[in-house]
C-alpha cells in the first residue's frame, strides 16, 4: 500500500505512515501515555495563544495529569485489558479540538491512533499537532512516537479513507449522516467494527422558580453561552430548545431575565454574520407558516432569535438553526418531555431542576434518547463515557482466564 503526498503529515512530522500497523497493544492508561498526555497539558496550557481560544485551553486542562489518574480509578478491571490495536479516526469538520479528545480516548484505551483532523486550517488543530510533534521527539516520549498519526487529507479521497480503514482494528467516526455512510463504504477488516458519533440534537431545561431564587442569573447566561455561542451551536452538545417548568407567571419572569441576560452576554462577546442573520429570519418564517400556534419573538437586533411553540410535538429535533437560534415551550409537568424524545436526543442541559429527577425521568421514562445529563454551562465538557459508550472499554479488549 503506498500513500502520495495527498496526505499531509502533522504529527509526527517525517514519520512513516503505514509503520503504525505494527504497533503492539498497551494496557489502558499505560504510564508512557499518562507521562506524554501530562507533558501536553503543560504545553498547551502554559502556550499565550490558549487563553484566546477557550476549546484549546479546556482540552489542555482537560488531560492534565491529575484529571487523567482520576479517570483511571472508574476502571478497577484495567489490568485485564489490551488496547484493541489501530484505531482510525474520522474527526468532525465543524469542531476544531474534537479529533484531540478522541485520540486521547484512544490511547488511554491502549491503542495506536490514525486521526484524520478537520481539512479547514483551524489554529487550535496546528497548535495540538505542533506540540505533539514536538513532544514527540523528546527521548522521553520516543516509545509512543509510532502511536500517534495526525493527517489531513481530502475528505472526498476515499482510496485514502479505504487504506486507512484497512489497517485499523476500529474505526470512529465523528460526523453527520451522510459523513458515516461515506465512510462505510469503505471495508473494514473482519474483526474490526466501527464506533459512530451522528448527528444529534441536544435540549435546556430549566426550573423557573428555583432559577430566580438562586440568584446566579449572569453566571448562567454566561454558561448557557458558552454552550451555544461559541460553536454557532453546530456542536451536538448545544442546545436548540429550551423548555420551562414552573407556573405561569414565574415562567415569565425567568424566561425575560433570561434572555435578557444572554443578550448581554451576546452583545460584548458574539459577531452576528450578515448572512447568518438572514438564515435565521427565512428558518423563523418557514417554521412558522408550517406550525399553527407558534410566534416569532423580536428582540432588540438578530442576535437572538426564539420562536415559543403552540405545542410540543415529535420532530421538533428536525428544525436545527444556529447562531443564536432557539425555540422555546412551557412544561406543566417534566414528563411531556418524553413523547418528542427520539433516538437523536444526545445531552439534556439543566437549571433550577434536581438532577436525580432528571435522570430517573429518563431511565424510568425509558426514553428513546438522550444520553448525558449535564448543567448549564458544561455540555461541551467531554467525557470518555460519550453518547452512551464507554470508549476505554469499548476500545480495549477484555482478557478473561478461566
Amino acid at each position: 500500500m503506498v500513500l502520495d503526498d495527498r496526505v499531509e503529515l502533522l504529527a509526527p512530522v517525517g514519520a512513516d505512515l503505514l509503520r503504525i500497523q505494527h504497533c503492539l497493544p498497551l494496557p489502558p492508561f499505560a504510564p508512557q501515555v499518562l507521562a506524554l498526555l501530562g507533558d501536553l497539558s503543560q504545553m498547551l496550557c502554559a502556550d499565550l495563544r490558549a487563553r484566546t481560544l477557550p476549546d484549546l485551553y479546556s482540552f489542555g486542562f482537560w488531560c492534565r495529569r491529575a484529571s487523567l489518574e482520576a479517570m483511571r480509578r472508574d476502571y478497577p478491571e484495567i489490568d485485564r485489558r489490551l488496547g484493541r490495536g489501530v484505531v482510525f479516526h474520522v474527526g468532525p469538520a465543524n469542531v476544531p479540538v474534537n479529533f484531540a479528545y478522541s485520540m486521547v480516548a484512544g490511547l488511554l484505551a491502549g491503542n495506536a491512533n490514525i486521526v484524520r483532523v478537520p481539512s479547514a486550517d483551524f489554529v487550535q488543530v496546528r497548535i495540538i499537532a505542533q506540540a505533539l510533534d514536538a513532544l514527540l521527539r523528546k527521548p522521553a516520549h520516543q516509545g509512543l512516537r509510532e502511536h500517534i498519526r495526525l493527517v489531513r487529507y481530502d475528505r472526498n479521497a476515499q482510496d485514502i479513507t479505504a487504506v486507512f480503514s484497512s489497517l485499523c482494528d476500529v474505526r470512529v467516526i465523528w460526523g453527520g449522516d451522510g459523513t458515516i455512510d461515506n465512510i462505510r463504504r469503505n471495508a473494514l477488516p473482519a474483526r474490526a467494527f466501527d464506533v459512530t458519533f451522528a448527528d444529534r440534537y441536544s435540549v435546556c431545561v430549566i426550573g423557573a422558580q428555583r432559577y430566580l431564587d438562586e440568584g446566579k442569573a449572569s453566571a448562567l447566561a454566561q454558561g448557557f453561552y458558552n454552550d451555544t455561542y461559541l460553536f454557532d451551536q453546530n456542536a451536538c452538545t448545544a442546545p436548540h430548545l429550551v423548555l420551562w417548568q414552573g407556573a405561569p407567571e414565574v415562567v415569565k419572569q425567568a424566561r425575560d431575565l433570561f434572555w435578557t441576560q444572554l443578550h448581554s452576554h451576546a452583545q460584548v462577546r458574539y459577531t452576528l454574520e450578515p448572512r447568518s442573520a438572514v438564515d435565521k429570519l427565512a428558518q423563523a418564517l418557514r417554521f412558522a407558516a408550517l406550525h399553527e400556534g407558534c410566534s416569532i419573538v423580536q428582540g432588540p437586533d438578530n442576535l437572538i432569535t426564539r420562536i415559543t411553540l403552540g405545542k410540543l410535538e415529535p420532530g421538533i429535533d428536525d428544525w436545527q438553526g444556529n447562531c443564536g437560534f432557539f425555540f422555546e415551550y412551557e412544561l406543566a409537568e417534566l414528563e411531556q418531555i418524553l413523547p418528542i424524545v427520539s433516538r437523536r436526543y444526545q445531552t439534556l442541559s439543566y437549571a433550577g431542576l434536581d438532577k436525580a429527577a432528571l435522570q430517573a425521568l429518563v431511565t424510568g421514562g425509558r426514553a428513546l434518547g438522550i444520553d448525558r445529563i449535564v448543567p448549564v454551562g458544561r455540555t461541551l465538557e467531554f467525557l470518555l463515557q460519550w453518547d452512551g459508550y464507554d470508549l476505554v472499554r469499548t476500545l480495549s479488549r477484555l482478557v478473561t482466564v478461566g
